[in-house]
């Protein structure tokens, strides 16, 4: 039942075309294929090997009225659909719906795991289940069959490196422990952060391929209500709280994000003092990166440097980050205090 890649995310949106808008105009991904169905209509975009499905229409709006824009569904692939979707149930998913013999399956809140075989490309593989127009024009070919020779668009983004799922306090290891039940993920790291009388907790884990990773986060409900569970409240329970973009070289790609109309959450000067202090091997860039607002961390492995955009939502959920590599396999531990103190200033500023 092992589980390979996240083949596509898919955002159900009230407005279609401002959404689809934000990441063709503002974070450079490309229109590939439409889809028109009875009740729901979709947009399938690429970057890299990161595959996005907007969708919108009568069919998804529970879901908007339960939880405003945001993803819906993570699609998976693996070895085994029968053994793998076999699995999910044992552990205590439920089988959600099914499009065309394409089963999925209950993840966590109402986000669910769309189960598909495992190919070579899945960032070249249209979503199954659907008919797709492929290219613009009335003359672009339609098809239902699931692989495409459109090739991977060009721009910053290299793929999905990760998902950030906020999950109710106290349900954390319950999680954990669904998806190495039912996806043979594995606990990879964990980390309390604890600001003021505010505190979180997280366990990331991941598939045994390693491109499929969850950074599971959960407020500690001993502790006064922050952030955490005022998402909770905004998306009306768990979901994803945001989506990892791997670039490789984040500085320009944030400078290029931010000429296009992105909005990144600030960080302080005074971040960077403590900087210098922290990293002496990067104090010849600390002038770049403190320009460009962009946050670095480090692990036994090498350097991580990130940045978080503001949600371009009504209900202030879903928000996206960048990410850039040297050599780390860590999700930046000091920075998950800082991104927690970062989006806790913009709260606060905000309300």
């Amino acid at each position: 039942m092992a589980v390979h890649d996240i083949a596509y995310a898919e955002l159900y949106t009230r407005d279609k075309a401002s959404t689809v808008d934000y990441f063709v105009s503002a974070m450079g991904f490309t229109r590939v294929a439409d889809c028109v169905e009875a009740d729901r209509s979709s947009v399938l975009l690429r970057q890299g090997e990161m595959q996005l499905v907007i969708t919108s229409g009568r069919g998804v709006w529970k879901f908007l009225d339960d939880h405003g824009d945001g993803i819906a569904d993570l699609a998976l692939t693996c070895d085994d659909v029968k053994a793998t979707s076999e699995s999910a149930v044992a552990a205590g998913a439920k089988v959600a719906a099914s499009l065309r013999d394409t089963p999925i399956v209950s993840g966590f809140g109402d986000v669910t795991h769309t189960l598909l075989p495992a190919v070579d490309r899945p960032f070249a593989t249209l979503p199954a289940g659907r008919t797709w127009v492929v290219g613009p024009g009335p003359s672009a070919p339609v098809t239902d069959t699931p692989v495409t020779d459109t090739p991977a668009a060009d721009g910053p983004v290299q793929r999905l490196d990760h998902v950030a799922v906020c999950v109710e306090g106290g349900s954390l290891q319950r999680h954990a422990d669904f998806y190495r039940d039912a996806f043979g993920f594995t606990r990879y790291s964990s980390e309390y952060v604890a600001v003021g009388d505010q505190a979180m907790d997280s366990v990331v884990v991941r598939s045994t391929s390693e491109r499929v990773i969850f950074t599971l986060v959960a407020p500690d409900p001993g502790k006064r209500p922050g952030q955490l569970d005022a998402y909770l409240e905004r998306n009306g329970g768990e979901g994803v709280q945001h989506l990892a973009f791997l670039v490789e070289e984040i500085i320009p790609a944030v400078r290029e994000f931010r000429d296009r109309g992105v909005e990144f959450l600030a960080t302080p000067d005074t971040y960077y003092d403590m900087l210098t202090e922290r990293f002496a091997d990067l104090r010849t860039e600390i002038a770049g990166l403190k320009d460009a607002q962009v946050l670095a961390d480090r692990d036994e492995w090498g350097h991580l440097l990130q940045l978080f955009t503001r949600s371009p939502y009504p209900r202030n959920t879903l928000f996206f980050e960048l990410i850039q590599r040297r050599g780390s396999r860590g999700f930046g531990s000091a920075n998950i205090r800082a991104l927690y103190e970062a989006v806790e200033r913009d709260r606060l500023t905000a309300g």
